[in-house]
């Protein structure tokens, strides 16, 4: 979903990262304020105040979806759900869940609170607009308040449309799933009102489009694109959990991994690993044990005329918790690690004993064949996420 992301702040434990769309987010909503909506509902203001009005909506607008989202990230953390934090992109924010709710209440309870805490934050904004007034302050101040009054409101709103991943369709999901005992129902109906609710709002955006509201039309169709492929993939990730439910990574581990020895040249490493096997890493064995890694990124950061001279030990590194995992690792949370990190072959090992190389390959070839047979080969399936960003060819 993201591209690179500017870390901001920690909140409350949770890390607020800015995506760089969401920069363009931010200059279209203060252009559009500062040029045609504060104009428009507030005459008789310099053009500097309309901009730094504009200015202060966005920022209002940057505050609103943070708190909007931390209130879902509170629950989420009080239901037990690890949250990797919140990130601000094109389209609004996310609070980001590396798992599903776990029962219908606690989706219900996470998803509600988004809208509610947008029409309290609505609410306090009407209120400081009023005192504001009432007081005889400057009007740009408080007509930035009536604004983000508005904003939240409108945000409250469209989020509890039932159309799924939208914060009411996942009211909706937790309240079919209750209903019927049946998670997978329960998001394809969701899901398939999302997919619906999209379509609605790129028609509406090519109306507009042809009409005479360009910069309208374009945000309904970026918007309507963006809630269907959402719903759509949200399905998709919702099966492959459920065809992974119980596995653990020991069950995908190959045991014969290829290994490289301390003392080889990286010379030889360069020509007999890379280059033979086409790996981006390999697991590094001293006397039988995992002492380390080395990737083609330690072996760029080398000077060339190195390579014949230097052991690869000087450039072994330590495994992190992001190229190894344990046997005993859920399968779900072990493709989650690879989605996150880019990583598509992860070490195995308990202590200093590696047991085998987990690759992703492995696990989409599980996921095919357990999702073909219990079918009943109806086809329809799931596409599994690929790592964000490109690794080594796979065993």
């Amino acid at each position: 979903m993201f591209g690179k992301q500017i870390p901001l702040f920690s909140l409350f434990g949770f890390k607020v990262k800015l995506d760089l769309s969401w920069l363009i987010m931010a200059v279209l909503v203060a252009w559009s304020l500062a040029a045609g909506v504060f104009p428009y509902y507030f005459k008789g203001y310099t053009t500097e105040t309309y901009w730094w009005m504009g200015a202060a909506g966005a920022i209002g607008l940057f505050v609103s979806i943070v708190f909007h989202e931390f209130c879902h990230s509170i629950v989420a953390r009080a239901f037990g759900l690890p949250m990797k934090g919140i990130t601000l992109f094109i389209f609004g924010g996310v609070a980001e869940m590396e798992e599903e709710p776990s029962r219908p209440l606690a989706e219900f309870l996470m998803a509600i609170v988004g809208p509610l805490a947008s029409v309290v934050l609505g609410g306090l904004s009407f209120l400081i607009y009023k005192l504001i007034a009432m007081a005889g302050g400057p009007g740009p101040v408080f007509y930035v308040f009536l604004y983000l009054g508005w904003l939240n409101i409108i945000l409250a709103v469209f989020n509890m449309i039932p159309a799924f991943p939208l914060d009411g369709g996942r009211v909706l999901r937790s309240i079919l799933w209750a209903m019927k005992g049946n998670l997978k129902w329960a998001t394809r109906v969701s899901s398939q009102l999302g997919s619906a609710f999209g379509w609605l709002l790129i028609i509406w955006g090519v109306f507009n489009l042809i009409g005479e509201n360009f910069i309208g039309g374009l945000w309904y169709l970026l918007i309507g694109m963006f809630i269907r492929g959402a719903a759509h993939s949200s399905y998709q990730q919702m099966l492959i959990h459920k065809a992974l439910a119980g596995e653990t990574v020991r069950k995908f581990l190959r045991e014969d991994p290829i290994t490289v020895s301390p003392n080889i040249s990286v010379a030889e490493l360069v020509e007999n690993y890379f280059y033979k096997y086409h790996y981006k890493m390999f697991p590094v064995l001293k006397e039988g044990h995992l002492i380390g890694c080395v990737n083609t990124r330690n072996v760029r950061n080398l000077p060339r005329d190195e390579w014949e001279r230097l052991p690869v030990s000087n450039i072994t590194e330590a495994c992190t918790d992001e190229n190894r995992i344990s046997p005993t690792t859920d399968a779900v949370k072990a493709l989650a690690l690879m989605n996150r990190t880019g990583n598509s072959r992860l070490l195995v090992a308990e202590n200093e004993n590696l047991l085998g190389i987990l690759t992703l390959k492995d696990m989409l070839k599980f996921l095919s064949l357990k999702i073909d047979l219990e079918s009943g080969g109806r086809g329809n399936y799931p596409q599994p996420p690929k790592p964000n960003k490109p690794d080594s060819s796979e065993q």
